[in-house]
């Protein structure tokens, strides 16, 4: 009897040692399950995409020599980011350059400056792809707009407020004829009485006059307080301006042409000349809307009839100064344009027309005459 209980015993912890071991071996086999490495073949399906874009998407004042650049959202097949794929146009011309690749930044170079203040097109085609071969998700195309040049010549001259005047004259303003001026006029220290042809009305203010001739007010120093001291300020901001012009340095051009400006065609600059200048046929001023023209004439100016001083190329008379140190004689039916500014007197003969304002440190004399002032220069 004893000796079957010790049989029986000895198969009951048999089963169980085997019990044991079945447990440990499924144990084992989940976890090397749960942890085996197999390799499993995942099929990239995923369109890459463009995340950003160097100009960005209508941005403007691009510098000229920057490249064009476009990053995309994950690595791309190099062999497919080609000159093809990514272009560069000015309307529809096409811009040449070299595209290269690299840290998933595809880039356009330019092959010359971009030209200024133009718009430009740059398109990423869908033909471009990843590793996997996935084409781009749509077309990419942004659009740009250049820097303008920068202004060719001198600064411009600070009128300060002398520049709200289309006429300031310190000595009188006078006039016959039909005379049509857009803008204001002004005289000091000198009084309205100094102010002849005008048919002035004052103002109720009594701060200013009105005249039929006149498209805004005129202005004297014997009006109400505060026209006195805003036209001392204007006077000794016309001073300044004309101290400017005259002190500037380094002239682009010494006594071109002897000084006949007739017939030529000049470029934005610094001019200086230590005798007088004459236009005995029509002159032209060639360059864009921000560049800028100085002409230091120790002399006068003599403009013979019927001459014009023309613009071409957008200049605008808001960016010329004529500093005269004697004085200025417009002929008759004779154009000029630009800021004069004289230490003396300015005379415009019958029919001469104006673009510009006449500044002048003692007298203006008109006669049937057209002067609209322009818009002052940004400094």
């Amino acid at each position: 009897m004893k000796a079957n209980l010790k049989i029986l015993k000895t198969k009951n912890k048999e089963t169980s040692t085997m019990k044991k071991i079945l447990i440990m071996a499924l144990v084992l086999t989940a976890v090397s399950l749960i942890g085996c490495n197999s390799p499993v073949n995942v099929v990239d399906l995923t369109p890459p995409t463009i995340s950003s874009t160097s100009p960005a998407d209508a941005a403007t004042a691009v510098e000229r020599n920057a490249n064009i650049t476009a990053t995309f959202s994950e690595e791309m097949d190099s062999a497919t980011i080609i000159a093809a794929n990514f272009t560069l146009a000015q309307g529809a011309t096409s811009v040449p350059g070299a595209v290269s690749y690299a840290g998933n930044v595809a880039t356009f170079n330019p092959t010359n400056d971009l030209a200024a203040s133009t718009d430009y097109t740059a398109t990423v085609t869908v033909d471009v792809t990843d590793l996997a071969g996935n084409a781009l998700a749509a077309e990419k195309v942004w659009t740009f707009t250049t820097t303008a040049n920068p202004p060719a010549g001198p600064a411009s001259v600070d009128l300060g407020t002398a520049g709200n005047y289309a006429i300031l004259a310190e000595s009188g303003i006078t006039t016959t004829g039909l005379t049509d001026i857009t803008g204001n006029i002004a005289v000091s220290p000198i009084d309205s009485t100094a102010m002849t042809g005008f048919g002035l009305v004052m103002d109720g203010t009594g701060t200013f006059s009105k005249s039929s001739l006149v498209s805004e007010n005129v202005y004297a120093s014997d009006y109400t307080v505060p026209t006195p001291s805003n036209l001392t300020t204007a006077v000794g901001d016309m001073l300044l301006a004309y101290n400017d012009a005259a002190g500037r340095p380094d002239p682009n051009y010494t006594e071109l042409y002897s000084g006949e400006l007739g017939g030529q065609t000049l470029v934005p600059g610094l001019y200086k000349w230590g005798t007088g200048v004459s236009i005995t046929t029509d002159v032209t001023l060639a360059g864009g809307p921000d560049d800028v023209w100085i002409f230091q004439i120790a002399g006068g100016i003599t403009q013979a009839a019927t001459a014009q001083v023309l613009l071409s190329g957008g200049a605008l008379p808001r960016n010329i100064y004529w500093q005269v140190t004697q004085a200025v004689a417009v002929g008759a039916n004779a154009h000029m344009e630009g800021n004069v500014m004289s230490a003396v007197a300015i005379s415009l003969a019958a029919g001469a027309t104006v673009n510009g304002r006449l500044l002048s440190q003692t007298a203006v004399t008109l006669d049937a005459n057209t002067i609209t002032a322009p818009a002052l220069a940004p400094l």
